[in-house]
């Protein structure tokens, strides 16, 4: 089997992972902060250090500003639902998935939110001077995805960040499909608010996500989404304000917590740099090969210097649930086709409606997976 759905959720995982959930459901299995026991105590000391790794990873100088929420569409409506005001103003792109678009959508229609989407080209790639211009009138949030999910292309954050920053306004970057994939320092990208998922490129296991507070972020202007017991302040009623239980209420998915922090110590200790190198490399082949195959069309900017491992393309005269169905039933390449709960960048990028095969390749995605899919690839689209 050959297994190109890491854009969904990554796999397989580190064993360190796996034995790290097994573990914690074993030996431990208590609720962090909510006894005086040695076992609660334990969970709670894997739950700051998850803390800590997240922290580090993304540059990140207070651990106690990572926030964590079963997964990054949580993370980002609760961020925007708390930002955007009444007859407010949002600024995102014509890239973003659908955790983005449906909340925006949504306060768009309850509360007259104005929706400002700025034009990215048919490649992919933001047109950053449209971007300024759309920050330059008041706005209360600028949503940015760092990376597509449909055609990997990358976004260079740090030119937003720079653009935002000078006109203040807050920048939520949803990096869903670049944590532990690309180098991210929100100190040197300016960035206000990072969204991230623990089942995609942080190897982690599913349930898992969370938010990343830049230093300079006001928190006060946030106001909690889910408010209830957080084991601290008991006697009171009403929610606490300091971090990170403002925003942390019930219980928490710590078993998975305990796995995210194993996935995030094993990018750290291979290095960003160097997954990065090897998902470049395996992403140029894949582009290259694939373009080579008749009737075949790659989608996107077609540099793997510019995206994530992650390659859509279609095929003329041919409909890509057909594709699907070939590569896994006669091949075992397991992969996803359709428009990947992102309409609207497949509006931009020309695919709509019937959207794209996608190949997301990761970390343990081989040369040699990369040419068995090739081959599939050609059979499928040659009726062989």
């Amino acid at each position: 089997m050959i297994y190109l759905d890491n854009a969904a959720t990554s796999w397989p995982k580190p064993k360190s992972v796996v034995d790290a959930v097994s573990d914690f459901m074993t030996n431990v299995g208590a609720n962090p902060g909510r006894s005086g026991h040695r076992l609660s105590m334990e969970a709670e000391r894997i739950r700051l250090e998850t803390r800590e790794l997240v922290a580090g990873l993304f540059g990140g100088g207070d651990p106690f500003r990572v926030i964590f929420t079963p997964n990054v569409t949580e993370a980002i409506n609760f961020v925007i639902g708390g930002l955007a005001s009444k007859g407010g103003r949002v600024v995102t792109t014509s890239m973003e998935h659908n955790a983005v678009m449906r909340p925006l959508r949504n306060l768009e229609d309850t509360v007259g939110i104005e929706i400002v989407l700025v034009p990215v080209r048919v490649d992919g790639t933001l047109d950053i001077d449209a971007m300024e211009r759309a920050l330059e009138g008041e706005a209360d949030l600028a949503v940015v995805n760092h990376a597509s999910n449909v055609s990997g292309t990358i976004v260079d954050i740090a030119d937003v960040g720079r653009l935002a920053r000078k006109q203040g306004v807050p920048l939520l970057v949803d990096a869903a499909q670049t944590a532990g994939c690309v180098p991210i320092d929100i100190k040197e990208s300016m960035i206000d608010i990072l969204a991230f998922t623990g089942h995609k490129g942080l190897l982690g296991p599913t349930g898992t996500g969370g938010i990343v507070f830049g230093d300079g972020f006001d928190c006060g202007r946030l106001p909690p989404a889910i408010f209830g017991g957080t084991g601290s302040r008991s006697e009171m009623e009403y929610q606490p304000d300091f971090l990170p239980d403002k925003y942390e209420s019930g219980t928490v998915n710590i078993a998975g917590i305990a796995g995210l922090c194993e996935g995030v110590r094993w990018i750290l200790d291979k290095g960003v740099d160097e997954i990065r190198a090897h998902e470049v490399e395996i992403t140029g082949r894949m582009i290259r090969r694939l373009s080579e195959i008749d009737r075949v069309k790659v989608i996107g900017a077609g540099d793997a210097r510019l995206q994530t491992a992650t390659v859509s393309f279609v095929v003329d005269g041919m409909d890509v649930s057909d594709i699907a169905v070939g590569l896994c039933d006669d091949f075992e390449v397991m992969c996803r086709v359709g428009l990947h709960c992102a309409p609207r960048a497949h509006m931009t990028l020309g695919t709509f409606p019937k959207g794209t095969v996608r190949f997301g390749m990761g970390p343990f995605t081989t040369i040699e997976d990369v040419d068995n899919a090739l081959k599939a690839v050609g059979a499928v689209v040659n009726g062989r």
